[in-house]
């Protein structure tokens, strides 16, 4: 099934009329291949896409969500985790309070890897986690924790790969490491977040396009990670000044491995390996 441009445009247009919803500085592939998909998923033509989206709010919203899921996964390329264990927390780890904000958590891997991180370095009880996304789907299935055992294996390789270093006791079984924070059941094909954990982040809503800083804090690191690979330059500076906003002075900006800050927002963030640091705006 193929969009011509006018009809992409069109669709584009119609959400953007119908709802507090832009896409119009999304990355134009993949966007496209994610609009097919939906017509497919329907397996409905252009013309009854664009009448449900003007007609039909909960068909609106069910087609936000599509277009804006993303994946995830626990310890998401693990080298960048060792790299947090060693280079930015440390930054941050004598404050007396510690914030940070996931932004663009997806389904919520990513926040209980920090929150996990945190605990075996003994700072968890002073920080404070905020976590947010456009994908409401999302957020519920971040809030309750549960996940695919089969699908995520990998989880586990990568919590090894970050975590087994930081205990003192090498002789401990891959069960042992994980229960302290996950219950897993390979007949119910499910990974849970135990109770505990899942009390910690504060999840809402938050559109990085239309949006400004939801939480009133100040963040010393925030999290945007495999978002803004799917937008537009435009809307790719739009987040750097968001994050810059709300960022403390030296706070820390990290982005997904394939991911980089260009053009004019150069001169306000310092790479550090994987990572940006937040320095003063230049004097002009």
């Amino acid at each position: 099934m193929e969009i011509s441009d006018s009809e992409f445009s069109q669709i584009v247009k119609t959400i953007h009329e119908k709802s507090a919803y832009d896409f119009g500085d999304y990355s134009e592939k993949s966007l496209h291949r994610r609009l097919v998909k939906i017509l497919m998923d329907f397996r409905i033509p252009v013309s009854e896409l664009l009448f449900r989206v003007k007609t039909e709010p909960d068909f609106l919203e069910t087609v936000v969500r599509k277009i804006t899921v993303n994946t995830t996964e626990m310890f998401r390329d693990p080298s960048v985790w060792i790299d947090m264990q060693r280079s930015i927390i440390p930054v941050f780890a004598n404050n007396d309070v510690i914030n940070i904000w996931h932004a663009g958590c997806s389904t919520g891997q990513e926040v209980y890897s920090m929150i996990i991180l945190l605990s075996e370095l003994g700072l968890l009880e002073k920080t404070n986690i905020y976590a947010s996304d456009l994908n409401t789907d999302a957020l519920e299935k971040a809030k309750k924790g549960v996940y695919k055992y089969r699908f995520n294996l990998n989880y586990l390789d990568n919590f090894e790969k970050v975590i087994r270093p930081l205990r003192n006791n090498q002789s401990l079984t891959n069960k042992e490491l994980y229960d302290r924070y996950l219950e897993i059941d390979s007949l119910t094909d499910t990974i849970r977040i135990k109770p505990a954990l899942l009390k910690k982040p504060v999840f809402a809503k938050h559109d990085l396009v239309n949006d400004k800083g939801i939480f009133d804090v100040r963040f010393d690191l925030i999290l945007c990670r495999n978002v803004i690979i799917y937008f537009n330059i435009n809307l790719q500076n739009k987040v750097f000044e968001l994050a810059y906003e709300n960022l403390v002075e030296n706070g820390i900006l990290l982005l997904g491995a394939h991911e980089s800050i260009h053009g004019e927002f150069l001169a306000k963030y310092v790479k550090h390996g994987y990572h940006y640091r937040k320095i003063k705006e230049p004097i002009r």
